[in-house]
């Protein structure tokens, strides 16, 4: 089980990251999403299920969005009407400050009733009036830790700039926090530095390695190349090149991930952390729908080979 395995700093974890559909469509359209998802993920062998909270960024950054942003359902809401029927532990985003202490409170009652479990995230945009603070929604969730687990997010591309990833995370940590989940790694090199300084800093604080599960998606055009960028996703200059002039951008991406999993796969055993991958889904491309499948089935046997999952 999911919380079995972040409570015992299993590795080998594997989850599957979705958003919702948008918040426009029609009632039957969206039973239908719900449908053609339930039949992708029922026999797959994940360990949970990421629903994520789509959130505006554009205030983030004056560079112009590649998409336009468009609001999508409540990821809650959408779970528990329309995804019942998958037996897999699911976790849900939110951004803590945005809501009141008493909104959050009635949320995560849901949410611990429904059997799902949070990943707090902060405010997509600078200077954002905070109604909660991280650590008050923490202390909130604190009640249910004996019964649950709650994730936050690591970011890399910040540790590469701050060098203070570690602290941040040790301090999420000692308020209930056990596992990471990474915005989408493709600077190798920046994941592999952050988990050094993260080994060396717990060793020298003697505490315990929290679980970092690594985020993995596919991508199918040069479009979405130049969103994964406005998200403040660094993809270095030899990848992006490999990906924009290769025969097929989609299976080009593909390759790349696997490099990415093999190579956190033994930094990860090197230094003994806990980790797992997160296999996004976001795209609604047949193609990169089933190009994320396959890389999940791929990680299976990465796993299995590396005697990490039965």
């Amino acid at each position: 089980m999911f919380l079995t395995k972040i409570k015992s700093r299993k590795s080998g974890i594997i989850l599957y990251g979705i958003t919702p559909p948008k918040s426009q469509t029609e009632p039957d359209k969206v039973q239908e999403i719900a449908k053609r998802t339930l039949s992708r993920l029922i026999g797959l062998d994940i360990d949970a299920l990421i629903v994520y909270d789509v959130q505006d960024e554009s205030a983030r950054t004056s560079d112009e969005r590649p998409f336009p942003f468009i609001r999508a359902l409540d990821p809650l809401e959408y779970t528990i009407a329309h995804l019942h029927e998958l037996n897999k532990p699911k976790i849900i985003y939110r951004p803590a400050g945005k809501y009141t202490s008493q909104e959050l409170s009635t949320w995560l009652n849901t949410l611990h009733i429904n059997g799902l479990y949070p990943v707090f995230v902060g405010v997509p945009i600078p200077g954002f009036q905070v109604k909660t603070s991280l650590q008050e929604a923490y202390a909130i969730w604190s009640k249910n830790a004996d019964t649950s687990v709650i994730g936050a997010i690591t970011i890399p591309e910040r540790h590469a700039t701050l060098h203070d990833e570690p602290e941040r995370m040790m301090d999420k940590m000692k308020s209930g926090v056990s596992f990471f989940v990474s915005q989408c790694v493709f600077n190798i090199e920046y994941a592999k530095n952050m988990l050094t300084d993260l080994a060396t800093y717990c060793k020298n604080n003697n505490a315990s390695m929290p679980t970092v599960i690594f985020t993995l998606t596919a991508c199918g055009s040069t479009k979405t190349l130049q969103f994964m960028e406005w998200l403040g996703i660094h993809i270095p200059d030899t990848i992006k090149n490999e990906l924009i002039n290769g025969e097929n951008i989609l299976s080009t991406s593909i390759e790349i991930c696997k490099q990415v999993a093999t190579t956190l796969t033994e930094h990860c055993l090197l230094h003994n952390i806990p980790f797992g991958f997160n296999i996004e889904s976001v795209a609604i491309r047949k193609e990169e729908i089933e190009a994320s499948i396959e890389l999940v089935n791929w990680t299976i046997q990465l796993f299995k080979k590396n005697g990490i999952r039965q």
